[in-house]
């Protein structure tokens, strides 16, 4: 009976160690094909901490959102219709734990291809999954990065 008890903690410390503080290192993106404005709106979602890190500026400090969109510009590349295009910074928002940065790119009246380089904290953080969905007129579908795989593409 005391054998079955020992070997008993013995499994649930290792079952308890196993969920143990391991960090999940992940972004995710929306974007959206906005017809009206022929434009392709970016919102993705950071962790806040994680963020703050690959950037070294507290998002509590004034030079926080011009430190992201410089990081933003360097770490995500856009291709439409296997043609580069500018990247707008519109804005980002501090909510507690999350990190929300918006960016677009206009110009874009038709779809065919959309390729996309996100290195988003792909540096700083070896295994940082970044998403990617994609709405076009009623289509979704969705990107995956990784370090090694930043770069992917979808067709509509």
């Amino acid at each position: 009976m005391k054998k079955n008890f020992y070997i008993f903690a013995i499994l649930t410390f290792f079952v308890m160690v196993s969920f143990a503080a391991a960090d999940f290192f992940s972004s995710m993106t929306k974007v959206d094909y906005v017809e009206g404005s022929k434009t392709l709106k970016f919102t993705t979602k950071l962790n806040t901490d994680h963020i703050s890190n690959a950037i070294k500026i507290r998002p509590e400090t004034a030079g926080f959102e011009a430190e992201v969109k410089k990081y933003v510009n360097k770490t995500v590349d856009v291709y439409v219709n296997g043609q580069p295009k500018n990247l707008t910074f519109t804005g980002s928002q501090v909510n507690g734990e999350s990190v929300w940065v918006y960016f677009e790119t206009s110009g874009v009246s038709d779809l065919n291809s959309l390729k996309i380089r996100n290195a988003i904290l792909l540096e700083t953080y070896p295994k940082q999954l970044n998403v990617v969905n994609v709405a076009y007129k009623g289509q979704m579908k969705t990107l995956n990065f990784l370090r090694g795989r930043e770069t992917g593409e979808v067709n509509f």
